[in-house]
């Protein structure tokens, strides 16, 4: 008994949480870069329709987030993390349904109900690992978490695809040759596929939600850890009067929205370059294997070779190289030039969020909340794209990314400075 209490102590340490919490993320997060192609065969959707899967994940961040702040006012960050789980246990419970009658309208119902949940887990976590530590290494511990992200990004979608979409070319030629009862059970048969990995999840959060509920994680005083510095901070009295972090979340939108593109439309754009489904489904996790590759360097490099203004700037100028790259080429190398935006992409989480939320004080949560509903640049950008794929092409649409590392680098060099209007 001594025994299962040491390691039930060791395994309730707040890093070890919050590491599980964003492995969690990552995996949710990145099934919709498998679910695209999977609704897109199974429901009959064309470009625009199918992105509809990230957009209603991600616009539940535009609605949910400021709420998120003031329920945590109320539950503090643990109480609230619990129930951002069980919310989401609810979402992949509406899979279920949504799978046995083939209704997108269920699905997209049910990514909303887990995208509440998530905000909530967002806009509690995210804070909390910045403010446990040092505000200079913020970045690093962000890098961390982000290696839990991605190895869960890594293996969701391979996991999910080897279930969802395995012989789904032979699938897609078979139903144009079918007859319409024919082809309604086929795709009825497809659409099941979903049910048991979801329950599966449902059961797994559930689990996560109770394990969380009785741990030893602490709540911390955000306000305390992330006092004011001068006396002209002290005197702010809304959160609108801090344009570094207007300008931050304006940032997260765009950051948002570019790395979503880069994961989500990857296997389509194979698709579209005449790239078997069958091998084109991995596309995902080249990009997010490339975006554990720049955690890995961000969690060597900051702070002591590269702070976190630099590791922005850098950030964006490989982004505008890659896609200029992934423009100016076709085939696997310019697949290869989108996966590696994940590249480009990876520190800039890290480096926005600290920039954005330093000295914020007492308006720390409620500027979490207000970045964290700025992931639904997430939901907009891609649905965006989507348009612009269906009246020119996927490959034209990538033009969308350009002014966005633009902006970015603005932030990185200018924006995150400015402390008045």
């Amino acid at each position: 008994m001594g025994r299962f209490n040491k390691i039930y102590k060791e395994l309730s340490s707040p890093i070890i949480i919050i590491g599980a919490l964003f492995f969690v993320f990552g995996f949710i997060t990145w099934l919709s870069a498998i679910l695209v192609p999977y609704l897109k065969i199974a429901c009959e959707l064309n470009n625009f329709q199918s992105y509809l899967v990230a957009f209603s994940f991600y616009i539940a961040y535009f609605f949910m987030s400021v709420p998120s702040g003031w329920l945590l006012e109320y539950t503090g960050y643990k109480k609230g993390m619990t129930a951002g789980l069980a919310i989401m246990a609810i979402g992949s419970l509406v899979f279920i349904p949504a799978a046995l009658t083939r209704t997108y309208g269920l699905f997209l119902a049910g990514l909303f109900i887990q995208g509440a949940g998530m905000a909530l887990l967002q806009t509690a976590s995210n804070p909390y690992v910045t403010i446990i530590g040092p505000i200079e290494s913020a970045a690093k511990r962000i890098s961390i978490m982000g290696i839990c992200n991605g190895v869960a990004g890594v293996i969701a979608p391979a996991a999910l695809g080897f279930i969802t979409l395995k012989g789904a070319d032979e699938i897609v030629q078979k139903i144009t040759t079918m007859t319409i009862d024919q082809k309604n059970a086929e795709l009825n048969a497809l659409a099941s596929r979903v049910i048991l990995p979801y329950i599966l999840i449902m059961a797994s959060l559930l689990l996560l939600a109770v394990f969380l509920y009785f741990s030893n994680l602490p709540d911390i005083d955000a306000d305390e850890e992330n006092a004011m510095a001068d006396e002209e901070a002290l005197s702010k009295t809304n959160i609108f009067q801090f344009p570094h972090l207007l300008l931050g979340v304006f940032t997260i939108f765009l950051y948002t929205g570019v790395e979503v593109i880069a994961g989500n439309t990857i296997i389509s754009y194979g698709v579209f370059l005449n790239i078997p489904i069958a091998t084109a489904k991995f596309f995902s996790s080249f990009t997010i294997f490339a975006m554990l590759v720049g955690y890995v360097i961000g969690i060597i490099a900051i702070p002591k070779y590269l702070d976190q203004k630099n590791a922005l700037v850098i950030s964006s100028v490989l982004g505008l190289i890659f896609a200029f790259m992934a423009l100016l080429t076709g085939g696997f190398t310019s697949v290869l030039f989108i996966a590696l935006l994940g590249l480009a992409n990876s520190l800039m989480w890290p480096s926005i969020w600290p920039l954005a939320i330093a000295e914020l004080g007492r308006f720390t949560k409620i500027g979490s909340s207000m970045m964290v509903m700025a992931i639904s640049g997430a939901a907009v950008l891609p649905l965006l794209y989507g348009r612009i794929a269906d009246i020119s092409t996927p490959k034209s649409a990538y033009m969308i990314v350009i002014p966005i590392y633009l902006f970015v680098m603005y932030y990185a060099i200018k924006g995150h400075k400015i402390r008045s209007k």
